[in-house]
């Protein structure tokens, strides 16, 4: 087949790690990718595609119109046969540029758990199919109602374990961790975007509980230290100099350390001794997937997507959103229980291999395009 990923952002999160990896083993798989980028978007260099089979466009907005066209000039000449836009603010502009091609079918794929506009109804109309990555995302845009329910699909993301496999092969933890932090006896981390919706701000005030309770041998876990880690995309960078400032307030300095993009993840999640995600909202949790595929027991807060992901009890814990003292108490719980954090990782790795494969995902999109192609 011949598909046309489309994606306007400019940052690397976990849709765009998705966007690579579908890409990529589609690829492999002897289709004909193309993507198109806006210019300088960091997913570039996570595709393995030829620069001929990558088209840079403004991508400015859902208006863009002039994007648009070129678009569907680039799908004409290549006789693309799927477009396939991944970020919400595209659908729009790609179901345009559908209509200009003439004779492309229209994919989407919904990465976040918030509502459309309710004008999308409209813009939207020729969709073929949407890819919801979580059944929470898909029951959501069923509520809306702006399309069809036999137009949804669900396709959980997936991940390249062989990736994984390679990146921890000869990994020292021990020698690894201390370049994390030389004096931690414990190291509890959590990766995101910094941003309200991840919900770093309770992930600090969390650990200030934790650390607060180490004055009390029975309740407390003594030497832990605290990463976050991703990149501040705000203006000015203003929600990290907001976490900064807690972590003073808080009196954790030294004790929580920020580490922005990190390009060695798998080895990093691997060094940690649990992993929190405490996100307010989550479609799915792609590193909460990754932490599982490397080791890390996980303490997660009960959004839809980390409740399709984590079996309480079993795989990890789950604690109620925003309820810092809830999850300060499973940190502290876990952090003194060794033997449960090795049952998570043991029943957390069982798990996600069987349910997250990038194989099954790439399967499954495969058979959703061939659907729309009949």
């Amino acid at each position: 087949m011949r598909i046309l990923q489309l994606s306007s952002a400019s940052t690397l999160g976990g849709g765009e790690r998705h966007f690579a990896d579908l890409s990529n083993a589609l690829a492999a798989r002897g289709h004909e990718v193309y993507a198109a980028l806006r210019p300088g978007a960091p997913l570039r260099e996570r595709l393995a595609l030829t620069d001929a089979n990558v088209v840079t466009l403004p991508l400015r907005n859902a208006l863009d119109v002039a994007s648009a066209s070129r678009l569907a000039a680039f799908a004409r000449e290549h006789r693309v046969e799927i477009v396939h836009a991944h970020v919400a603010r595209d659908y729009p502009l790609a179901a345009h540029a559908v209509r200009l091609a003439r004779g492309t079918r229209l994919v989407l794929t919904r990465h976040v758990p918030f509502a459309l506009n309710s004008l999308h109804r409209l813009a939207l109309a020729n969709v073929s199919r949407v890819i919801a990555v979580s059944a929470g995302v898909a029951r959501k845009l069923r509520e809306q109602g702006i399309f069809s329910s036999d137009k949804i699909r669900v396709v959980p993301n997936g991940v390249d374990f062989d990736h994984y496999d390679r990146a921890l092969e000869g990994f020292d933890r021990e020698k690894y961790r201390r370049t994390l932090s030389p004096t931690a006896r414990l190291l509890v981390g959590t990766v995101g975007e910094l941003s309200e919706t991840k919900g770093q701000e309770d992930f600090v005030r969390a650990a200030a509980s934790v650390v607060r309770r180490e004055a009390s041998p029975q309740r407390g876990a003594p030497g832990v230290e605290f990463l976050i880690v991703g990149e501040d995309n705000s203006e000015g960078q203003r929600t990290r100099r907001r976490l900064e400032r807690i972590v003073g307030e808080e009196g954790l300095r030294g004790r929580v350390h920020f580490r922005g993009y990190a390009s060695d993840l798998p080895r990093l999640l691997a060094a940690l001794d649990i992993y929190v995600t405490a996100s307010r909202a989550e479609a799915f949790g792609l590193a909460t997937v990754e932490a599982m595929i490397c080791g890390a027991p996980v303490v997660a807060t009960a959004t839809d997507g980390s409740r399709e992901i984590v079996e309480d009890g079993r795989t990890g814990r789950i604690v109620p959103v925003g309820n810092v003292e809830a999850l300060a108490g499973a940190l502290v719980e876990l952090l003194k229980d060794e033997p449960e954090r090795e049952r998570f990782s043991t029943n957390a790795l069982h798990s996600v291999t069987e349910r997250f494969s990038l194989k099954r995902m790439v399967d499954e999109t495969e058979r959703i395009y061939r659907s729309v192609l009949a």
